[in-house]
């Protein structure tokens, strides 16, 4: 009875989800040094904080689970462009119309409608882990990233301390994202706008600083206000080998395109950057030409699957909204 119980036992300490972080570690001490000499903490502030951090296995698990199945095109807009979804967008919009009118372009408030459905579901799942914990965890105890996250984990306890958010109750995903847009710690203190002048950046409560923040992620990262994202295509011929599909990149142009055989319609002019994007239909490709806009939205989240989720998202809320007005950028159902 007693081996069977002591392998019981040992079993249930191996899978203990969280331990506390270890402040006598050598790059915990670092860490400590780097925020007393470089941004004026107290010590004992520091390592009070510290000491209040868990390291959680389900955050190493999430993070180093193998890659899911990369899913075609069709399945992944499905996650998103689903009646709910639009009906939580159309009432976003309705709630917050006055702010969305400040932003005159037309494309960019679809874009904002996109991300903050396609992230949060318009603030309804924003993370439900510590990011004091999914911050501390990754910062020290998953080698391949530990720099990036111990970078971030140092702007978090800046952006603590300028924007008077608790770092022990404050919530987000397992990498340490942010409220209702996800931003990381460096891009809340790069890009969050105090909207409405309150002298705070709230992105989990303030609807006005969330939407103007989104607005200014993407006019920093270079979109073009007047400017189409993407638009629907086809090919005259389908063999890609003159396309260069490896990296998400603006590496042709309108001109160029069409050059190649790609039928496509833009009021963009001849040299405009492009790119052609293919996505997996059920039975056959579904092509599409992005332009910087659409470039702007990767910029957010580095995938092609991605920006154009956004796309459709946001226009398939502004269409439900405005069924009378012309919305240019509504794709097709893309299941075929």
């Amino acid at each position: 009875m007693l081996k069977p119980l002591l392998a019981l036992l040992l079993s249930t300490a191996l899978a203990l989800p969280a331990h506390a972080l270890d402040l006598a570690r050598e790059e915990v001490r670092g860490f400590i040094d780097e925020m007393v000499r470089d941004h004026g903490f107290e010590r004992p502030e520091v390592e009070a904080l510290l000491r209040e951090a868990d390291i959680k296995q389900p955050i190493l698990d999430a993070i180093s689970r193998p890659a899911e199945r990369v899913v075609p095109w069709y399945e992944y807009r499905e996650r998103f462009l689903t009646p709910t979804r639009i009906q939580q967008g159309m009432d976003f919009l309705a709630e917050h119309r006055d702010r969305l009118a400040r932003i005159r372009d037309e494309n960019m408030v679809t874009a904002i409608l996109g991300i903050l459905g396609v992230e949060t579901a318009y603030g309804r799942i924003t993370g439900r882990y510590r990011v004091l914990d999914a911050l501390a965890t990754l910062a020290f105890d998953y080698p391949p990233r530990s720099p990036f996250f111990r970078s971030e984990l140092r702007e978090f306890l800046i952006l603590a301390r300028e924007e008077s958010v608790d770092p022990l109750t404050a919530l987000g995903s397992y990498a340490g994202a942010m409220g209702a847009p996800q931003f990381i710690s460096s891009s809340y203190r790069r890009y969050a706008v105090d909207a409405d002048g309150d002298g705070r950046r709230d992105l989990w409560a303030n609807w006005d600083d969330v939407i103007d923040s989104v607005a200014n992620y993407l006019h920093m990262h270079g979109w073009r206000d007047g400017e189409q994202v993407v638009v629907p295509a086809t090919l005259a011929d389908e063999n890609l080998d003159r396309f260069d599909l490896s990296k998400i990149e603006l590496n042709e142009t309108v001109r160029s395109l069409r050059a190649k055989g790609v039928l496509f319609q833009t009021d963009l002019p001849p040299e405009a950057p492009a790119m052609l994007i293919v996505g997996e239909g059920k039975s056959r490709p579904q092509y599409r030409v992005g332009f910087n806009n659409f470039h702007t939205i990767t910029r957010y989240n580095r995938s092609a699957l991605y920006a154009m989720a956004v796309n459709d998202l946001g226009a398939a809320v502004h269409h439900a909204a405005n069924p009378q007005a012309a919305v240019p950028h509504l794709m097709k159902d893309e299941r075929r």
